[in-house]
């Protein structure tokens, strides 16, 4: 087992439950002066990727799957398998269940005060982003 399988790279997401997706990208544009970076409206989920500030901050991910309210931290990891390792041999994987996104391999899992937080190894990070660049893609969603 990896002695360190949680050197934990960034808080890359903050994936938060919508009501009204549209209506909260007009409130994170116009008050929280964000930028839209990208949206997808496919397998019956609308998300949107919004940056705040300048930098490497973790991006704001606006979905209308997640409920309401509710703010998932989504935290890099180098190896998924060694973390999910080190989660079995402590006991914590009992309150983990491994999740498909477009990055790569992620488990959700809860903190001891049932907190839900989530592990991403991120073997493609610019997924999302190629596929709105696509100009083909059915499932983007653009400002008209």
């Amino acid at each position: 087992m990896s002695a360190d399988p949680f050197p934990l790279g960034t808080l890359v997401y903050l994936y938060i439950g919508s009501s009204d997706v549209t209506a909260d990208l007009a409130w994170y544009d116009e008050a929280m002066g964000g930028d839209l970076l990208w949206r997808f409206n496919a397998f019956g989920a609308d998300v949107a990727a919004v940056r705040i500030g300048v930098g490497t901050g973790p991006l704001v991910l606006l979905a209308d799957h997640r409920p309401v309210p509710s703010c998932l931290p989504i935290w890099s990891v180098r190896s998924l398998s060694a973390s999910v390792e080190w989660l079995q041999a402590t006991g914590w994987w009992e309150t983990a269940t491994a999740v498909g996104v477009p990055d790569g391999p992620c488990v959700v899992l809860r903190d001891p005060s049932g907190n839900e937080l989530a592990l991403l190894q991120q073997d493609r990070p610019d997924a999302m982003q190629q596929a709105f660049d696509d100009m083909t893609n059915p499932r983007a969603v653009r400002r008209r």
